[in-house]
């Protein structure tokens, strides 16, 4: 007879991690090289924002300082992208940010997250083709925004005014194009990548012949009072100011994480996913730090033209053609965008279809095209209704959201995952009582949860060397603490900053004790045995590097605002109806067949 299986149970299921870390079969066709994915990276990546992001941010919040700015948030993107490096080596799967979390943390964390990855990635690829409809509308001197209107106005006050039949019909045509030819559509988005690197390369050698180092130094008493110039200077807004930018300019660096969502694709993926992951955010950083370096040095910040800074500082200093090759890179950067936009969400799709959490029909590979063909083209519709119906201006913030969200658990993942003990992650009962019975009784005492044996792991007293199931719990809980203690100290800075500025007693005792609390449980993490070495590749320094990527995210979502919150809730009422009545009894009608299954072996091997 069965066991009857708890609900908590099902919602903490995690799935099986191979040890060997090894690739395992796929139905999808594996295509995809070392310099695929890192295009496909960087033109995630490098949109349209390398042309607006560094003239915005330095004429309101950084001034020349901004190449600073893009440093630090180039800094923290790499934990992040650390992270997914690593998972990128040991679970080669299609689903990113899901897979990682579903292996670490249990289903229903892994469905959140993946439903939130389908939120960035709809999202992302909607205002992408809303950001090139527009593009092209200006030069076009809006006539298809008159054409539009005309032919379909909308009068809803939370829809766009008309209906964006170029967007519609962008989203389509790249859609299809993916579900039907992964390797074609690869080769175009390479060229246009490349094409993208070569022009931003011409913006920074035409834009350092024509530098003027004065305008680092720029004296406030010599400006008119109408411009917003600060103190001048190279910090004109003081450090704070280019902090502040660096958190602006933390979300330009969102995209390379859709490497990670090709595992299945890839051939060799546990070296070449860490590589191009690593080489992405390299090239991303230098063409940022490249471009904003230039373009204080060509003219001053504070005459920044907020909307289109390059062509603007490329007239101001008097070359015209440059102005046009940088108007035409602009529109190269959307397309390349649009592309690493949309290949990630149906692959996502795929995943959680397979693992029955999503409609199957969803997961379902062409063996012609050895792609999800019917959810990329389901995908596809979707984002496309959603680009030509809504006006994405609000909506953009939902993008960052799902995307630190998704940096968190990918960084708490990896905390977990090296302080794991393995008997714990296999989904098989029965393999889990085998490991147990191998074990002798004096590990087995060990092992049990009373307050002396917890107490005596948490300090490690008698120095164990390998994981088990006490000192994995102990990390889990110390995990969730820290992410707690963050959270305190985000909404402290956020709240009372001022009074810490000012040396207010209780602000800074409260900050001061939240900060020791936060050493201290990272401290007992050190403490715990973790697991031996491996050749894959692995985030260095665990768990500082993980925790100092927790926080900085946790800090970032605190600065998004209220509605992009119940936006955020609206989305997941709705993901999590799909889980409750549809995923969820899946992966119980799963777990009580696998546990039928293995009582049968049982039963048949005491015969």
């Amino acid at each position: 007879m069965v066991r009857q299986i708890s609900p908590w149970k099902v919602l903490t299921r995690r799935k099986n991690l191979q040890a060997d870390g090894s690739e395992g079969e796929t139905k999808l066709n594996r295509v995809l090289g070392l310099w695929d994915l890192t295009a496909l990276g960087v033109g995630s990546t490098l949109g349209a924002g390398v042309y607006v992001l560094a003239g915005q941010i330095a004429k309101d919040q950084a001034g020349p300082s901004v190449m600073i700015s893009f440093a630090i948030a180039a800094l923290a993107s790499l934990l992040a992208g650390v992270c997914y490096a690593e998972f990128g080596a040991r679970v080669p799967k299609a689903g990113s940010a899901y897979v990682y979390s579903y292996v670490c943390i249990g289903e229903f964390v892994a469905f959140v997250i993946g439903w939130n990855l389908i939120l960035e990635y709809v999202i992302g690829t909607a205002s992408v083709c809303r950001g090139i409809s527009l593009y092209l509308d200006s030069l076009l001197n809006d006539t298809l925004k008159y054409t539009f209107a005309e032919v379909a106005p909308m009068n809803v006050s939370f829809l766009g005014s008309y209906f964006d039949f170029l967007a519609f019909g962008l989203v389509v045509v790249f859609g299809v194009a993916l579900a039907f030819g992964v390797e074609t559509s690869t080769m175009a988005n390479n060229f246009v990548t490349c094409l993208n690197i070569f022009i931003l390369g011409f913006v920074i050698i035409a834009g350092a012949l024509k530098a003027d180092y004065s305008n680092w130094t720029v004296d406030p008493s010599t400006v008119s009072a109408n411009s917003t110039i600060g103190s001048g200077g190279f910090f004109p807004f003081g450090f704070e100011g280019t902090l502040r930018g660096a958190a602006t300019c933390f979300f330009g660096f969102v995209g390379f994480d859709c490497i990670a969502t090709t595992g299945e694709e890839v051939r060799n993926p546990r070296k070449n996913i860490p590589k191009s992951i690593l080489l992405s955010l390299l090239i991303i950083f230098l063409c940022y730090f490249g471009v904003s370096t230039v373009l204080t040095l060509m003219l001053p910040y504070y005459i920044q033209d907020v909307n289109a800074p390059l062509p603007y500082a490329f007239e101001y200093v008097g070359w015209p053609v440059a102005m046009w090759i940088v108007t035409v890179g602009g529109l190269v950067g959307l397309l390349a965008s649009l592309f690493g936009a949309l290949f990630p969400l149906p692959r996502v799709m795929y995943s959680m279809a397979q693992d029955g959490l999503l409609f199957k029909f969803l997961g379902k590979v062409s063996p012609r095209f050895r792609v999800p063909v019917t959810g990329s083209i389901v995908a596809a519709l979707f984002t496309a209704a959603i680009a030509g119906l809504f006006d994405l201006s609000q909506l953009v913030s939902l993008l960052s959201i799902g995307t630190l969200l998704a940096y968190s658990v990918v960084a708490i993942s990896i905390m977990l995952l090296r302080y794991m003990d393995y008997c714990e992650v296999d989904e098989n009962p029965g393999q889990r009582e085998v490991r147990a019975s191998e074990t002798t009784s004096l590990t087995s005492s060990s092992e049990r949860f009373t307050f002396g044996s917890v107490c005596t792991q948490l300090f490690n007293v008698h120095r164990v060397q390998e994981p088990n199931a006490i000192s994995s719990r102990i990390v889990g809980v110390l995990s969730t603490l820290f992410c707690l203690i963050s959270l305190g100290i985000g909404v402290l800075i956020m709240q009372a900053h001022l009074l810490i500025a000012s040396k207010e007693v209780w602000a800074l005792t409260l900050l001061i004790v939240l900060v020791v609390l936060m050493l201290l449980v990272i401290c007992l993490i050190c403490l715990q045995p973790r697991e031996a070495r491996r050749r894959l590749f692995r985030v260095p320094f665990v768990p500082i590097v993980p925790a100092i990527s927790i926080f900085i995210n946790i800090y970032l979502m605190l600065q998004l605002d209220t509605w992009t919150w119940i936006r955020f809730g609206v989305w997941m009422i709705v993901g999590l109806s799909i889980y409750f009545f549809y995923g969820l009894p899946n992966s119980y009608r799963e777990m009580k067949r696998q546990r039928a299954g293995w009582q049968k072996l049982k039963y048949s091997d005491r015969l």
